[in-house]
């Protein structure tokens, strides 16, 4: 029910935002300020430039939501110019990064390591902070190509099919991606949490 509320939500915000509702705008923008920039993070792994290009992708859509298709999916619209905005920047600032693990570590504390605060038991919180903490880094250390569907799978719970849409990508090498870097976050996560044991093997 929620996520029906929530598409009608966002089709009518897109609507006003098509004849000139700037209100519309700040709406969706509130809408999905934290998962918009989830995803731009993770992708360049730099706060600042994640912020930037944030601002970019509004922009953007604010010039190019009369060409929008009422008929296509808004997220993957949305996601597919901040994707291309963070390319553009990638290959400017890192051509490299796009093919190549990034391990750089963004100092202090940032938004999207905000975005799920729980009020839990203390030792409860430490130990899902660490594990949480090992699997950003080794998400963060996985190829661009891997990093940005996992996301888009499993932070923004989008469906294949408009991931397909988002990476301009055929259906088949979405979900290669997706099995390849599940398989490669498994191994790396494995092997740092668990010293290269699984969680049920024995010493």
């Amino acid at each position: 029910m929620a996520a029906e509320e929530a598409r009608v939500g966002v089709e009518a915000e897109v609507s006003q935002l098509r004849r000139g509702d700037l209100d519309a705008l700040s709406a969706l923008v509130a809408r999905y300020q934290n998962r918009l920039y989830r995803y731009l993070l993770r992708l360049v792994r730099q706060p600042a430039d994640a912020e930037d290009l944030f601002q970019q992708t509004w922009i953007r859509v604010a010039e190019q939501i009369r060409r929008y298709d009422p008929s296509r999916n808004f997220d993957a619209w949305l996601f597919t110019i901040a994707r291309r905005l963070a390319i553009d920047h990638l290959r400017r600032r890192r051509p490299e990064s796009l093919d190549e693990p990034m391990t750089d570590d963004p100092a202090g504390p940032t938004r999207a390591g905000a975005l799920t605060a729980n009020e839990r038991p203390a030792i409860d919180t430490i130990l899902e902070r660490e594990r949480d903490a090992h699997l950003a880094e080794c998400l963060a250390e996985l190829p661009f190509h891997y990093r940005e569907v996992l996301s888009l799978r499993f932070e923004e719970e989008m469906k294949l099919v408009d991931i397909a849409a988002v990476l301009d990508a055929p259906l088949p090498t979405v979900k290669t991606r997706l099995q390849r870097g599940l398989a490669s976050l498994r191994a790396k996560f494995e092997s740092a949490y668990f010293g290269g044991r699984r969680s049920g093997d024995e010493r």
